[in-house]
């Protein structure tokens, strides 16, 4: 799984500025994603910008008081078209019909960060070939593969509770009834992964029905309270089970020691939205090979290792043993 983040994406776009086409005039983002890139370029090369109806209406976009120059569409000699990534080139050829019947007099060039392999002959210029499957930061809630992945909650769907509101009681069930999400996706989930309690099932559901939340099964943990389930301490283990007995292809997971338990487990992608990055098979090799907890670094980050064994006892407990038994 190719995983490229927001700093991902505007390191590569200030890297591919090298073999850009020279002497443009104008950046010209497809919306949506392409904004993200157009707005990078306009900015490094201090250039104007619009969007593809902007093209067509001759107007640009604010520029702000950065950009000082003055700028006639109609007198443009070199534009460059750009998008984040092309994977069939739909809507690169798109955007390409479009600019052709404008019969516009200057040299447009096409291009984008990401192209899969083989989509290269859509672009003029690319920063990297990047194959399939790939996921990024600004799509990853709102993409079809969503039906094929696992997905948290608390976290992810909305924020956690706070200590005062986790009393697996009455100001619990408030707080899963009336909290506001803070992402809504645009698309099906495969499985929500909780480890809230079966018996908040219908409040749960409520909820997610509410925000138009869709999703084809929800796995809720089977403990009868709240003590039994941080007695057993045994979070991402459980998210790990239900990973791997699945056919999903991605678990995004809100804590980051509970994703590398899941990918340590399952050796399956998992997205650590506390440490935004993906973890997959190259990290477990870099984490077999170095990830010893050491006395030295748990005198050196405590706090660090308090919030590890809050979040996930058992896994804490099997690692801090290489070290003190």
């Amino acid at each position: 799984m190719n995983y490229r983040s927001f700093d991902h994406l505007s390191a590569d776009t200030q890297e591919w500025i090298v073999d850009l086409p020279d002497d443009l005039d104008l950046i010209v983002g497809i919306p949506r994603s392409g904004m993200l890139v157009s707005n990078l370029l306009s900015l490094h090369l201090n250039l104007p910008m619009t969007d593809i109806d902007g093209l067509r209406e001759g107007r640009l976009l604010q520029t702000g008081e950065r950009y000082d120059g003055e700028f006639d569409l109609s007198e443009s000699s070199t534009i460059l078209v750009v998008d984040d990534t092309v994977y069939t080139g739909s809507e690169m050829t798109t955007a390409q019909s479009t600019i052709d019947s404008l019969d516009l007099s200057a040299d447009v060039y096409y291009g984008a960060v990401y192209v899969d392999e083989g989509s290269e002959r859509f672009v003029d210029t690319y920063a990297q070939t990047l194959a399939f499957p790939r996921v990024f930061e600004w799509n990853m809630m709102h993409h079809d593969f969503l039906v094929d992945s696992c997905v948290d909650l608390d976290g992810i769907l909305c924020r956690d509770p706070t200590p005062e509101e986790n009393d697996d009681g009455p100001k619990y069930r408030e707080f899963i009834s009336t909290v506001d999400p803070i992402c809504v996706p645009s698309v099906e989930i495969g499985k929500i992964v909780t480890c809230r309690l079966e018996k908040y099932r219908s409040e749960t559901v409520a909820w997610l029905d509410e925000h138009g939340i869709e999703y084809d099964e929800l796995v809720m943990m089977q403990y009868p309270d709240k003590a039994t389930r941080v007695a057993a301490g045994n979070h991402g283990q459980y998210k790990a089970e239900v990973y791997q007995s699945s056919d999903a292809k991605l678990f995004i997971e809100s804590s980051h020691s509970q994703a590398r338990t899941i990918a340590m487990q399952t050796s399956k992608p998992v997205y650590s939205k506390e440490q935004n990055r993906m973890l997959q098979q190259g990290y477990l090799n870099r984490v077999a090979r170095n990830g010893r907890m050491s006395i030295e670094a748990v005198k050196s980050d405590p706090l660090r290792y308090v919030d590890q064994l809050r979040s996930d006892p058992v896994d804490f407990v099997k690692r801090a043993s290489s070290v003190f038994l």
